[in-house]
């Protein structure tokens, strides 16, 4: 008999950034390494991880991390965690560590420890195992995680569909999740993003009706913004291609070079000779392919409405669909781009969120899942508070006890011992990692608020230069402004600026020493005073002071 702990170091209560810790006895097995993705209001921050602290402690327990599916909300911390645990071990299908891979290599980092499953078959580790098996997702075979313990299976569902069309790679395999749920399941962890959505998610996840009738309608170029690995849809919008004359440009080398390889490894299915240069952009009835970039949504679209890019200038001829239904939290930036293209004169068509769904489990898909697995226990995650409750509803439908659906925030640790739940109150310590460009762990609270001050207030640097030997000001003090007000118009605040600076230098200074500190504090406190009696703004003041 075992002692189970699982937590979340993020993921719930949120969109993205996903981090589950599954504990048996000193076995840890971590499921899931995602991003956040930044919005407006992160002040130049590039994306959010969970902090992962436990983990770098822990490291010398840690079994592996199991990934699910190569999307940038389950591998994109991936690269920050091997800095400080480079021996860590990464299992996923071939599909998945392909596009990890693809991210080490970007981040310039080498890794031994990617490990490819077998899909439907046990992986023993110690007296646990993990069996990985196929489900229906939007990349091909995305895996939900099954760790078979001495106390019964430990479901961990990734993010799904139950879709019988969805063949292949794309195929889930319904047999072998009905047979987990007769041998046990202690406890199911299962995603949460559309619980409030009725009925199942099939067929709504598929856009080939829209790709079509785009196609059909518009002669000229038209362009496609999708996520990278959303090769579903990418086999959507192939499939309606082939049926035309019309052959495709695909923009950015990361994009290019996963589809390339899906075709390659029989993931996608096209005709390669229709995939043509960068080149042949301008071509009359063009497809061009464009993709996200994982830290930035949109960045790609917004530098060709920017008139940036180098290849593509857009015209009232061109089409531009959004074949990616919109995030939660992303709602704000994609309504500004959205604008954009509008305002550059294109015809503009966007999946409708109500009409159409990402390839996550509705109601219905969520029910049915619960009823084949049938676990004891019942663990929302994946997805905002308000949807792990919508969870937790649909289980308390089918019958099951409150005390046996956990809802959780992030650091509430679940504890089983011997089976059964232990209610501890135990918390682990969470919190996010703000990555701005390469540097990860230093950005953090105060470095937003200077941020935010300089971004609403401005900045003033006030500076001045005194003789060494006399201690007698040469120079200034001469006020710059960034950001703060108009110089030439407010030539008078300028002055006075100036003069109260040389009041504090003057106050604090002596033939024979300067108090540097108090020259500092000083200025900051009576110019801050000034500032906001004139202007109403606190702009940033930095004081340099010099001996020549």
């Amino acid at each position: 008999m075992s002692k189970i702990k699982m937590f979340a170091l993020g993921g719930l209560n949120e969109t993205g950034k996903n981090m589950y810790v599954v504990e048996v006895d000193n076995d840890i097995f971590v499921f899931e390494a995602g991003l956040k993705y930044s919005d407006d209001n992160s002040l130049g921050i590039d994306y959010i991880i969970p902090n992962y602290d436990y983990l770098k402690e822990n490291k010398d327990r840690i079994v592996g991390l199991f990934v699910t599916h190569g999307h940038d909300e389950q591998i994109g911390a991936i690269e920050d965690i091997l800095v400080d645990i480079p021996d860590l071990k990464i299992y996923s299908s071939k599909f998945t560590l392909d596009l990890i891979r693809q991210n080490l290599k970007e981040a310039n980092i080498e890794s031994a420890n990617l490990i490819e499953l077998q899909l439907h078959k046990n992986v023993p580790f110690g007296k646990n195992s993990i069996f990985p098996i196929r489900v229906s997702h939007s990349t091909p075979d995305s895996i939900m995680y099954v760790l078979y313990t001495e106390d019964g299976a430990i479901v961990f569902s990734g993010n799904y569909v139950i879709d019988p069309s969805m063949m292949g790679c794309f195929n889930c395999d319904i047999g072998k999740i009905a047979y987990v749920g007769k041998q046990g399941v202690l406890c199911f962890l299962n995603e949460s993003v559309y619980s409030d959505k009725k009925g199942f998610t099939n067929p709504n996840h598929r856009a080939s009706d829209k790709i079509r009738e785009t196609i059909n309608k518009n002669e000229g170029r038209i362009l496609f913004n999708i996520m990278q690995a959303q090769l579903f849809r990418i086999q959507e919008l192939f499939d309606e291609v082939l049926k035309t004359d019309r052959n495709i440009v695909i923009m950015g080398k990361k994009l290019e070079e996963i589809v390339i390889k899906a075709i390659e490894d029989g993931y996608l299915h096209f005709d390669l000779n229709r995939i043509k240069s960068i080149k042949n952009v301008t071509d009359p009835g063009i497809i061009v392919l464009i993709s996200n970039e994982r830290e930035m949504p949109y960045s790609n679209i917004k530098r060709i409405l920017r008139g940036s890019d180098k290849f593509i200038t857009l015209d009232s001829s061109d089409t531009v669909v959004f074949v990616s239904p919109v995030y939660d939290n992303m709602e704000v930036i994609s309504t500004q781009v959205f604008d954009s293209v509008a305002k550059a004169g294109c015809n503009l068509v966007i999946l409708s969120k109500k009409q159409y769904r990402s390839p996550h489990a509705s109601s219905e898909d969520i029910l049915m899942m619960l009823n084949m697995l049938q676990p004891k226990y019942y663990f929302p995650i994946i997805g905002e508070y308000r949807y792990q409750v919508e969870n937790a509803a649909l289980a308390y439908k089918l019958g099951m006890d409150e005390d046996h659906v956990l809802l959780k925030l992030n650091g509430d640790v679940v504890t089983f011992n011997n089976g059964e739940l232990v209610d501890n109150d135990e918390k682990i310590k969470t919190d996010e990692i703000l990555i701005d460009g390469k540097q990860a762990g230093d950005i953090g609270d105060l470095v937003l608020k200077d941020r935010e001050l300089l971004g609403e207030n401005g900045i003033v640097i006030v500076t001045t230069t005194i003789d060494k030997t006399t201690k007698k000001i040469l120079a200034g003090p001469e006020i710059l402004t960034r950001g703060f007000i108009y110089v030439k118009e407010n030539t008078d605040i300028i002055e006075e600026a100036s003069k109260i600076s040389l009041e504090v230098v003057n106050s604090a200074s002596t033939p024979n020493y300067v108090d540097f500190n108090k020259v500092k504090v000083g200025i900051r406190e009576k110019l801050g005073k000034y500032f906001y009696q004139q202007t109403g703004s606190k702009p940033m003041i930095i004081i340099v002071v010099q001996e020549v």
